[in-house]
């Protein structure tokens, strides 16, 4: 490659969309000038944590030096280590349970579950034993309410955030074969109420540390339009720039 022809892709990437926009965000009931500064705060809170040995002794805890599980680390969501701010999750989006007023009722989900494996959520990612989100979704929208936590113990590649959230998606409801009524409710075609309609907050644990960093990145795409602007950059970058499969 010509020194002029790496001016020339330095000057382009320059030119590059932002990735993330510069707006107030909130996390966990505080509110941050922007993601950054909300990523800022809580790599700080997690770097204290590491420096607790007791905090590094639990069972799995990865092997490697603390600047490098900060560097893979998006907390609170995302910890390349035991995250330490699911309690406080749980605390901020769970609801305590009172045998008193609880009124929780639902019969065992008892149906036939055939979900392909072509969709392109689905094929973004291979993983032994995966299960294909939309299958999930049916089973999260039976048992669940919008809103609700939803723990997967063995996430493999985080379908299960991927399915909570795509609750709250029309289209994907009505692939499913869902009326999706004005008001959230969901019916089968039999016109029997499934459920309602709307995001399930999950919280997504697995050994494998590849594992979970593949979750987070099905799951903590929290800007989609910024997401969708880059990639299209991307593309029409390497289409210009691409000659034979070589970065020219």
């Amino acid at each position: 490659m010509t020194v002029e022809g790496k001016h020339e892709q330095e000057s382009l990437f320059q030119n590059e969309p932002d990735a993330i926009p510069q707006v107030p965000v909130e996390c966990l009931g505080i509110t941050f000038e922007n993601d950054e500064k909300r990523r800022e705060y809580f790599l700080e809170k997690l770097r204290e944590k590491l420096k607790d040995p007791e905090f590094r002794k639990i069972e799995g805890f990865p092997i490697g030096e603390d600047e490098d599980i900060l560097a893979l680390s998006d907390p609170p969501y995302y910890t390349a280590c035991p995250n330490p701010f699911i309690e406080d999750f749980i605390k901020h989006y769970g609801k305590p349970y009172d045998s008193e007023t609880d009124d929780y009722r639902r019969e065992p989900f008892a149906a036939d579950v055939s979900e392909g494996k072509n969709d392109p959520i689905y094929n973004a990612h291979s993983y032994h034993t995966k299960v294909p989100h939309k299958a999930i979704m049916r089973y999260i929208l039976h048992y669940t309410d919008p809103g609700d936590v939803v723990f997967d113990g063995f996430c493999g590649t985080g379908m299960t955030g991927v399915a909570a959230q795509m609750c709250d998606d029309p289209n994907t409801l009505t692939a499913l074969g869902y009326t999706v009524k004005s008001d959230g409710e969901l019916f089968d075609e039999s016109g029997k109420r499934i459920g309602r309609r709307g995001c399930r907050k999950a919280i997504l644990n697995d050994l494998s540390p590849a594992a979970t960093l593949i979750t987070a990145g099905y799951n903590l795409t929290r800007f989609p339009e910024s997401f969708s602007k880059f990639a299209t950059y991307l593309y029409a970058f390497g289409q210009v720039h691409l000659d034979g499969g070589v970065l020219r």
